[in-house]
């Protein structure tokens, strides 16, 4: 499916208007079926949608392995994905218990109770990592999203070692992105004590804590952390890097 429109805009340039071709990046409402029950709707860009939608339930914690997954189908064309999972009657409690799900901001939000993180266990990783390699590693990360630089419209997402990006996801919205990435390192079985998180966008507790559940020990931006993600990073031994911009 493609990820762009073409469409005409007005473009302003030295004193003067044009009309011009433009690409613009599709936002596209996308439907967690979770064992027949509507979960969410996310919008999100149309690439990865199975390892975003795997991503969305470890992130809320609605799969904790690959046999806890039945099966998986993804519908591009109605924009759905039928997950069945084995955990059916848990899963239903918790949704309908602890969790509000709503959309906005072209991700799907859950209202955690993120107090309950600032006695979550520590993250024990062996990670070390010089700050050249932090800053090469995000020029590359930098360089990587072709669809920000033909439409300037979305976030990108990286896994990375010490000197390389192993995975690479974007989408509209920075918690899509994350997601994808997390969905593909699970499904790929790779461990996450020793890599990094690379985003483009605003660490924010959300963010944090969906890293934390996959025992990632370093979280780089180009952006600027909040406040409350920086007090739950020191509690459980993230390390938050922010303004990382390259050489």
């Amino acid at each position: 499916m493609d990820v762009v429109n073409r469409r005409l805009i007005h473009k302003y340039d030295h004193e003067t208007i044009r009309e011009v071709e433009d690409l613009v990046i599709k936002e596209y409402p996308f439907t967690i079926l979770l064992n027949g029950q509507k979960l969410i709707t996310l919008l999100c860009t149309p690439r990865g949608l199975d390892y975003l939608s795997i991503g969305f339930l470890l992130s809320e914690g609605l799969i904790q392995k690959k046999e806890d997954i039945i099966s998986l189908e993804i519908d591009e064309e109605k924009g759905i994905a039928k997950i069945e999972t084995k955990k059916r009657e848990r899963i239903s409690g918790e949704l309908t218990e602890k969790r509000t799900v709503t959309t906005g901001a072209c991700k799907g939000t859950v209202f955690y109770d993120v107090m309950d993180f600032f006695e979550y266990q520590r993250i024990d990783s062996p990670l070390k990592v010089h700050i050249e390699d932090i800053l090469e590693l995000v020029r590359k990360f930098s360089q990587a999203s072709d669809l920000f630089l033909n439409t300037g419209g979305v976030h990108s997402t990286g896994i990375a070692a010490q000197k390389e990006i192993l995975l690479f996801h974007e989408d509209v919205g920075r918690h899509n992105a994350l997601d994808k990435v997390i969905g593909e390192s699970f499904m790929k079985d790779m461990v996450l004590k020793d890599k990094m998180i690379i985003t483009s966008g605003r660490i924010s507790s959300e963010m944090l804590i969906k890293c934390a559940k996959r025992e990632i020990p370093i979280l780089i931006s180009r952006t600027a952390p909040t406040d409350l993600a920086l007090q739950l990073g020191e509690k459980i031994g993230m390390t938050i890097i922010g303004f990382a911009r390259g050489l």
